[in-house]
């Protein structure tokens, strides 16, 4: 799967394969990122808010001592929510810590704004504990930034991070770049088909995170899932990935073992049938009210997802 790719709507080619680096501990990211990129990944999707670009960055350096070549690694990061009223900033923030003079994708993390003068910097909260939130803010100020960022040259391509569809049709009117990529939760247990539709419609690419569901990947014990690897003499996981390769999707599965990130890249071609089967369930999860959201955190703003509004 490593060696497979989209094109975005800026003509640059994402794998379809990457490497997730949230919650991954202190100490094992450095390694788990340089295995990665030199056991064929050539994704590495990261975030300030995960407290750990430093270490990406110490991995990807080790990946480039060993004859990886920069330009070879598509790098992701993120502007968190208490920079979103000054992206540069928090991009170059990111680039310090990766060891990097430019990232391959630059994300709106969330559309919202935290208290930038709040009491962290990343998780401000108020005295009652509940997260220190700007509520006027208005999430297309943060794509007039994110646009001049892209003119600097310091990212090659900038996109969203869990958009609804409701949030993405408030920003495509105003916006001069489209976004070239939409990173959500995705899997058959949360399909977020409106919000797919609508980024195919539009030329936004699709990068799925979580896509086992959540830690200890509860979608593996899922019937349809369990019964198309049976059909292929594959792990659940396996399928799980598929199912987003098969959707034109780039996903990212998050793991710090070379065991598992080297199991992470095998794929298999589901055909219609394997797709009905996974659609049906989808669908099903639907009409019955039991699409599982496993990321979400307790910021209390209605984003407007089909599940969540």
């Amino acid at each position: 799967m490593t060696d497979r790719t989209f094109t975005l709507n800026t003509g640059a080619k994402i794998p379809a394969l990457g490497l997730g680096t949230w919650q991954s501990a202190p100490g094992e990211v450095a390694a788990a990122v340089e295995y990665a990129v030199t056991h064929g990944y050539r994704l590495v999707d990261g975030a300030y808010c995960y407290g750990n670009e430093e270490e990406v960055g110490q991995g990807l350096k080790a990946a480039f001592a060993k004859g990886i070549k920069r330009e070879d690694v598509f790098v992701v990061s993120k502007v968190w929510a208490t920079y979103t009223t000054r992206v540069e900033e928090g991009l170059d923030k990111s680039l310090k810590s990766l060891g990097l003079d430019y990232v391959d994708l630059f994300l709106v993390h969330w559309p919202l704004l935290m208290n930038p003068n709040g009491n962290d910097d990343r998780f401000p909260k108020l005295p009652n504990g509940e997260r220190d939130i700007i509520w006027d803010y208005k999430h297309p100020e943060t794509w007039r930034q994110m646009e001049a960022v892209l003119a600097t040259g310091k990212t090659k391509a900038i996109g969203v991070s869990n958009y609804s569809k409701k949030y993405l049709e408030e920003l495509l009117p105003v916006a001069k770049v489209v976004p070239a990529v939409n990173q959500i939760e995705n899997h058959p247990a949360l399909p977020q088909q409106e919000i797919v539709d609508l980024c195919r419609e539009k030329g936004i690419h699709v990068m799925a995170y979580s896509p086992f569901g959540s830690t200890g990947g509860p979608l593996f014990t899922a019937e349809p899932i369990v019964e198309i690897a049976a059909k292929y003499n594959v792990k659940p996981a396996t399928i799980l990935l598929s199912y987003h390769l098969a959707r034109g999707a780039t996903v990212l599965a998050k793991s710090v073992t070379a065991d598992r990130i080297d199991a992470n890249k095998t794929v298999v071609d589901l055909d219609a049938e394997d797709l009905k089967k996974l659609n049906d369930y989808s669908d099903q999860l639907t009409k019955e009210g039991k699409l599982q959201r496993f990321v979400y955190p307790p910021f209390g703003v209605p984003f407007g997802f089909p599940d969540k509004p």
